[in-house]
């Protein structure tokens, strides 16, 4: 298929966020009345879109550091493009720790509107109008979509995530071959949004040498790189002995933390790639806000066993939920990390959209449409497990339920 720059009209239709994740579905549901089958079933709604930070609280402390930043007035209102001196001097230190190699405060390091402004900024700041972008597929839902936004063509990498026999991965064999092939930006998840799954070392040193092979650019979100289940190891890319000449490396507080609402992210990385962002950063938002960015200093900073805890109740909450969803013979790959499950349907009488409406109208469940992380995941959903236990498990038997109602 040949290369075609989209229309503004075409690029915003590519956007499109009535099924995001979080997103208020717009729509009138009474005329599901007309194609439901039964009664409503009875049950406490539960929004699997995204977490509850109800029932997981925010980091301990993160509104008095809120309330210390807004007590500091302007200075700290009105901080550099890139985010506070002080705090970014703070977290190069605990990020360099974390993931295995020092990080240089004033040229790696920003601070950005969540890590959703993370991703739009390293996207904005290595991809013009046709580069050739590898995305992984099934992975974040904004990945493929700012791709196309800022003119980009996808190139899709099928990812292993079903075969309980084999290492669940990426095709390297694909990557190396459009590599070869002209492909500058690779851009994936690690643990992956929405099944899970973290990349092997083996993995993630083949990535590594494939990009430093081949000149490509790499954006790696690890949004979920503190949250690994039992067991399980982690390898951070940049790290790696053997690194691409251009890599940003993305993370933030949001989700395993319950600091969503704070819109708090970060990216480091290749100086040259972050002074990009600060330029697009300075004339999109000027910066993250500023007494928000203050929150920041409780990031890796949680009481003693404040992190195990909340890992151990995910956990907990994600091995009853597994059980239930194969007990019904529900495909479910086993997370590894994070807090998403991704449940295949069976075929159904009616569409996966139809059907997600369904069983927000007639379940009081809200989730994702697999096709959000991948064109061709028509038949699966994704949860963020990230909610009340009980109330997390009685959902899921009430989603159940509803494929019985409408499997063919």
């Amino acid at each position: 298929m040949n290369y075609k720059m989209m229309t503004l009209d075409e690029k915003f239709k590519a956007l499109e966020i009535n099924n995001a994740p979080g997103q208020e579905i717009r729509q009138n549901l009474g005329d599901l009345n007309a194609i439901m089958h039964g009664e409503k079933l009875d049950g406490v709604p539960v929004d699997f879109s995204h977490g509850d930070v109800d029932a997981f609280p925010p980091t301990p402390n993160s509104d008095a550091a809120w309330k210390d930043g807004f007590s500091r007035g302007g200075c700290q209102a009105y901080t550099e493009y890139r985010g506070s001196a002080e705090i970014r001097n703070r977290l190069a230190a605990r990020l360099g720790k974390f993931t295995g190699r020092p990080i240089e405060t004033n040229s790696e390091l920003i601070i950005t509107p969540g890590t959703q402004g993370a991703l739009f900024l390293a996207l904005g700041a290595t991809v013009a109008a046709g580069t050739k972008v590898a995305v992984v597929e099934p992975d974040y839902f904004a990945n493929r979509k700012l791709v196309k936004f800022f003119d980009g063509e996808v190139v899709p990498i099928p990812l292993n995530y079903k075969d309980s026999q084999s290492e669940n991965s990426p095709d390297l064999d694909r990557i190396e071959d459009v590599f070869k092939r002209g492909t500058k930006v690779l851009v994936f998840s690690t643990p992956n949004n929405p099944t899970g799954l973290v990349y092997s070392n083996t993995t993630i040193t083949k990535i590594a040498d494939l990009a430093a092979t081949h000149d490509v650019t790499v954006i790696v979100d690890q949004l979920y790189s503190r949250m690994l289940y039992s067991g399980e190891v982690y390898t951070h890319l940049r790290s790696c002995d053997v690194q691409p000449e251009n890599l940003i490396t993305i993370m933030g507080p949001s989700k395993t933390e319950s600091l969503s609402g704070f819109r708090l992210g970060v990216a480091f990385g290749t100086p040259k790639l972050i002074k990009r962002m600060e330029c697009l950063q300075a004339i999109v938002s000027l910066r993250a806000a500023g007494y928000n960015q203050a929150a920041l200093d409780t990031w890796f900073q949680e009481p003693l066993d404040w992190m195990e805890n909340r890992i151990r109740k995910h956990e907990s909450i994600r091995d009853e939920l597994l059980q239930t969803f194969r007990a019904a013979n529900l495909h479910t790959a086993s997370p590894q990390a994070g807090s998403y499950l991704f449940p295949q349907l069976p075929p159904l009488s009616v569409d996966l959209y139809t059907f997600i409406r369904l069983l927000r109208y007639q379940a009081s469940v809200i989730v994702t449409p697999g096709s959000e992380f991948d064109p061709n995941c028509t038949d699966s959903i994704r949860l963020n497990f990230s909610q009340d236990h009980c109330l997390a498990v009685a959902a899921a038997q009430r989603i159940i339920k509803m494929v019985e109602i409408y499997k063919i």
